[in-house]
């Protein structure tokens, strides 16, 4: 039972990955190679959704986004990660509690 509760916890995150793996499939390829931060703002959105959970990781991508300008100097701007993580994320970027199997 407590599974179904964390994993109900984590479907609006896990719904945001979903949106922005789409977005870096079909979208993202059409501009290139134009960011000037390392990561790109489409990567970085996705590592702070997965760390940090849809508000403030799109709070952390918004704010990202409007650093992101033609005369931003830009440079290796890595999402802040938490002092504890308490989720894993699959191959695919969702994010899953961690199984704590039994035997």
């Amino acid at each position: 039972m407590n599974w179904i509760l964390k994993t109900l916890w984590l479907l609006p995150r896990n719904a945001g990955v979903l949106l922005l793996r789409v977005y870096r499939t079909v979208i993202s390829p059409l501009y290139g190679d134009v960011c000037r931060y390392y990561p790109s703002c489409s990567a970085y959105a996705l590592g702070a959704v997965q760390e940090h959970g849809l508000v403030i990781g799109s709070a952390l991508a918004a704010r990202r986004l409007a650093r992101c300008h033609p005369w931003a100097e830009g440079g290796i701007d890595d999402v802040p990660l938490k002092r504890t993580r308490r989720y894993t994320v699959t191959r695919f970027g969702f994010v899953v509690a961690p199984s704590h199997g039994k035997g």
